[in-house]
C-alpha cells in the first residue's frame, strides 16, 4: 500500500467577492468557527501518522440520524442526530444550514444550548445553527430501536427548533432510524502548532470511510488561524484540495441510497 502523502497542488479555488463578503457577514454573528479539511482516502494512513496521533486515544462513538425515507428533513437542511459516547453519555442536536444569524430569534441566540458556527472547508462554507441536549447512551438506543419515543430525546427547546424549521406535516415521532454510523474522534495537541485540533474517521455501513481534521476558534481569529493551519497542514505533508465531502452529507447519500433500495425490494411507501 502507498504510504505517501505528497502535497496536493494548491486547486482551491478562490473565492470571489461577493462570497468573501458574505463569509465576513457570516462570521460577524456567528459564535464561532470551525476550519475543516477532509483527508482523501489514499492519503489517510499517512496523514495519522504525519500528524503523530496515537490510534488507540481514539474515542469510540455511533452516530443516528432521523429523516423521512425521502429525506424531507435533509432538503429542507434540517438534521437530526443523536450519539452514543463512550462511557455510557449520549448527545443530540437538531440543526439547520445553511442560515442568516440577522433571521435568527434573539430569544434563542441568548440561550446556552443554541449556538451559530461558521464551517469552513477549501473552497466553501455554511453557516449552521444547532440546538443542542444531553441524553444518555442507553436512550439513545432505545429511540433508535423504537422502544421509547423519538420525541422524548430531545429538550422542550430543541423540539421547538424542530417544529418550527421542518416541512409542514412531519413530527420527530415520524421520523426513520439512520444509522448507526460508527466513527472514532480525537482530539490531539500536535508537537509544532500550537492549537488543538479535532481528527474524526466516520466509518459508513459500506466500508467507505472519511477522514476529518478540524479546529475551532473565535470569530475574530478566523482568518489568522485559516492561514496557520493551512501552513501547519502543508508543512505535515497533508494536501488541501476543493470538491470536499463533508461527513454528514457522505452519511446521508449513504442512507438515501438504502432507504431507496429497500423501497423499491419491499414496495414500501416513502414516510
Amino acid at each position: 500500500m502507498n504510504t505517501t502523502n505528497t502535497p496536493t497542488t494548491n486547486t482551491t479555488p478562490v473565492m470571489s467577492q461577493d462570497d468573501t463578503l458574505k463569509l465576513l457577514k457570516l462570521i460577524k454573528g456567528s459564535n464561532s468557527v470551525e476550519l475543516k479539511v477532509i483527508v482523501p482516502l489514499t492519503g489517510q494512513r499517512a496523514t495519522i501518522k504525519a500528524l503523530g496521533l496515537d490510534p488507540i486515544e481514539a474515542e469510540p462513538r455511533q452516530a443516528f440520524f432521523f429523516d423521512t425515507a425521502d429525506l424531507a428533513l435533509n432538503r429542507a437542511g434540517l438534521i437530526v442526530r443523536a450519539r452514543r459516547i463512550q462511557g455510557g453519555l449520549g448527545d443530540t442536536v437538531v440543526k439547520l444550514r445553511p442560515v442568516d444569524p440577522d433571521t435568527l430569534d434573539p430569544d434563542l441566540r441568548r440561550s446556552g444550548s443554541f449556538k451559530i458556527e461558521v464551517d469552513t472547508l477549501p473552497g466553501g462554507f455554511v453557516c449552521t445553527a444547532s440546538c443542542k441536549g444531553t441524553c444518555s447512551a442507553q436512550e439513545v438506543l432505545a429511540a433508535s430501536d423504537g422502544k421509547m419515543p423519538l420525541k422524548s430525546l430531545f429538550s422542550k427547546e430543541q423540539r421547538a427548533f424542530f417544529k418550527k424549521h421542518a416541512p409542514e406535516g412531519i413530527d420527530l415521532n415520524s421520523l426513520l432510524t439512520l444509522g448507526p454510523v460508527f466513527l472514532l474522534k480525537v482530539k490531539h495537541q500536535p508537537k509544532n502548532f500550537d492549537r488543538r485540533i479535532t481528527v474524526e474517521m466516520w466509518l459508513y455501513p459500506d466500508g467507505a470511510r472519511i477522514l476529518e481534521i478540524s479546529t475551532k476558534c473565535l470569530p475574530a481569529d478566523s482568518f489568522q488561524v485559516a492561514a496557520e493551519c493551512r501552513a501547519y497542514l502543508v508543512d505535515s505533508g497533508i494536501g488541501i484540495s476543493a470538491g470536499q465531502e463533508t461527513k454528514t452529507k457522505a452519511a446521508m447519500e449513504f442512507f438515501k441510497a438504502k432507504v431507496e433500495a429497500d423501497i423499491s425490494a419491499n414496495g414500501l411507501a416513502t414516510a
